[in-house]
């Protein structure tokens, strides 16, 4: 109270000073003139204007093709240039592709960014609120990748659902066999494998003798033939069998989707134009992945981004295909690596108040980028790379969890790098890590020491 009564000595000076407050910033500044908001809903879309462009500014449109393109002509002939929306389940999807095929540009907004406020219950109100927000630059557009990368998009995440139903078939084939007693899975690694696959084949035919199945086994097989003979003695119930000749169609079917997928993959990134002529990928001495196309998705890879992602330690072909497919390849998007590591939810998002910090951790997203780089991180327990060294040390210093997301966030800066700038990467290897980091330890006790006034005598041979 007292510092008020010093600077306002009357209430006079205080209305003088507030309205001269308001003459020199008379309120918010127009961002979007020509803007619009639309409320997306299931059965109907409700688009505010601003008043002095329609004398009917709210209108009421059906979600029928032929009333999209009726609201998409109405916007047009009220001089609209960029639409706010929200991104509300999948309905958005249709109206967001033809307004974006009409030329408008449109602004895909959370609809957490936009319900911070009482009110507005209305479908008519919420539009206007949209509208409102939108004409003075208070809405952030959400990230959409092109529409050739869109449709990468779909293909790769249809592709892996019909893996992970197959992965769940299998698990199901394991379930039958384990009921009948037929103890399998202990003697070879994975029954979808070519022996796995070939003896439950054999048993759906109708073939019981465990010795004629055991010898259906790969010579690779770790496992002698007695021990897989032994482990094929089962029940043979009626119903498990026929639960187990079901899976194995149903397997089949997933296997036969994914080879479709595949197939309208390869024909997208074809149509994908490459940016410059790069040497073939180098192969790696590793086995490739399970459910890999069946293509050289390496190859193509490198074609459209210029740079071979694999390069880095932990990144496959899946995870780089992934990330193609999730965020594209226009890394302008984003401002620097730390705004692209932001928006995966890979950066520290610590909550202070007053001077205090209340909570520590990342932001909770859903991102299937972030998802893979999590996982090519825990790959990196094994690596004897430079990257594979610094994980170990920080799992060691901090735990697993937190590791993990350090090294996915490193992850997303060199993919970002690479993209952007074209840069390829070279491991320095885990050797040159160690030693980087015992000369920093070093470093870090000759300061300390000399801090107390101590010096450190090094001892000659």
């Amino acid at each position: 109270m007292t510092t008020h009564k010093h600077v306002f000595r009357n209430r006079k000076e205080r209305r003088e000073w507030a309205r001269r407050l308001q003459s020199e910033d008379p309120g918010l500044e127009v961002i979007h003139p020509h803007a619009a908001g639309i409320d997306v809903g299931n059965s109907m879309h409700y688009v505010a204007v601003r008043p002095d462009r329609d004398s009917d500014p709210v209108r009421r449109f059906e979600c029928f093709t032929v009333d999209l393109h009726r609201l998409a002509d109405w916007l047009q002939s009220c001089g609209v240039k960029t639409v706010a929306m929200q991104s509300t389940g999948v309905y958005w999807i249709p109206l967001y592709e033809l307004l974006e095929e009409r030329g408008l540009e449109v602004y895909l907004v959370n609809a957490r960014h936009t319900k911070n406020l009482p009110g507005r219950k209305s479908d008519v109100q919420e539009s206007q609120w949209l509208l409102k927000l939108h004409t003075y630059g208070l809405l952030n557009n959400s990230f959409q990748p092109v529409s050739e990368i869109r449709m990468l998009r779909t293909y790769w995440r249809q592709r892996g659902e019909h893996v992970r139903g197959a992965a769940t078939c299998v698990q199901r084939m394991q379930k039958a066999l384990t009921q009948m007693n037929v103890q399998l899975a202990n003697v070879i690694s994975d029954i979808s494998g070519l022996t796995g696959q070939t003896i439950v084949r054999a048993i759906v035919a109708g073939k019981r003798d465990p010795r004629e199945l055991a010898a259906l086994s790969d010579p690779r097989v770790q496992a002698s033939r007695e021990e897989v003979a032994k482990s094929l003695e089962g029940t043979w119930r009626s119903e498990l069998l026929f639960v187990l000749k079901q899976e194995v169609d149903m397997y089949d079917a997933y296997q036969e989707r994914i080879t479709e997928c595949d197939q309208q993959l390869q024909k997208q990134l074809a149509s994908l134009k490459g940016t410059v002529s790069v040497d073939p990928p180098k192969q790696k001495n590793k086995k490739p992945a399970k459910n890999a196309p069946r293509f050289n998705l390496g190859s193509e890879l490198q074609r459209i981004t210029g740079v071979d992602l694999t390069r880095i330690d932990g990144i496959d072909v899946m995870v780089a295909q992934t990330l193609v497919s999730e965020v594209g390849l226009d890394m302008s998007r984003w401002k620097t690596e730390s705004h692209f590591a932001s928006w995966l939810g890979l950066c520290p998002d610590n909550r202070i108040s007053g001077d205090k910090v209340l909570s520590r951790g990342t932001r909770r997203v859903v991102n299937r980028a972030a998802t893979a780089l999590r996982q090519a991180a825990n790959t990196l327990i094994r690596s004897r790379s430079y990257l594979g060294a610094q994980y170990r040390r920080l799992r060691t210093k901090l735990g697993a969890p937190k590791a993990i997301t350090a090294m996915a966030h490193r992850l997303a800066r060199l993919v970002y790098r690479m993209l952007k700038h074209g840069q390829a990467y070279a491991d320095k290897g885990s050797q040159y890590y160690e030693e980087r980091y015992r000369q920093q330890q070093i470093h870090l006790l000759r300061k300390r020491a000399a801090k107390f006034g101590l010096q450190i005598m090094e001892m000659r041979a």
